[in-house]
């Protein structure tokens, strides 16, 4: 992200800016998502999301840090069965998504579903502009990708499916 696109390098200076990975380091947070790996469009966020174990504690903690910024929000919901944190807020132009939930960074969708398109357009650099595409036409990042490669079903599941018989990524979780 340092030395990547102009996006990458805007995106890193506010991360390094905002000192999320050093204030949330206990959290061992990975930015996910579509910048990291270049599909992004000009409304793309900064998904960065974290292994929470007390999560009244990271509300706290998120609050305290970041409850100032322009649009804070903060709900806590389910997903997938899983009770998660996510805030919400706005920095340097970005849109900046910090979720948590209690499982591995490494074993969160968003990182799995980060990996398997990353594989996939290293193996197929000719469909980033067809990915982009489809986002422009108001897919969904792991939707679109599930179009191209003809994968049926919910696609957030979808595609960590392929991507275990891929061989692309394992689930050591």
């Amino acid at each position: 992200m340092k030395k990547g696109n102009k996006k990458q390098k805007d995106a890193y200076h506010t991360i390094k800016e905002l000192c999320i990975f050093d204030e949330l380091s206990i959290y061992n947070p990975v930015l996910c998502g579509t910048i990291p790996i270049g599909i992004d469009l000009d409304n793309s966020d900064l998904d960065i999301v974290m292994d929470v174990k007390d999560l009244k504690l990271f509300e706290k903690r998120l609050d305290d840090l970041y409850g100032n910024k322009p649009g804070f929000t903060m709900k806590r919901i389910i997903i997938r069965n899983r009770e998660v944190i996510k805030a919400n807020f706005l920095s340097n132009n970005f849109e900046v998504e910090l979720f948590g939930q209690d499982q591995s960074t490494y074993c969160q969708n968003a990182y799995l579903h980060m990996v398997i398109e990353y594989e996939l357009l290293k193996d197929n650099p000719s469909l980033k502009g067809k990915v982009i595409e489809l986002k422009k036409q108001g897919y969904k990042t792991e939707p679109a990708f599930c179009e191209l490669f003809g994968i049926t079903g919910d696609p957030y599941e979808s595609l960590v499916q392929y991507g275990l018989k891929q061989g692309i990524i394992s689930l050591d979780c």
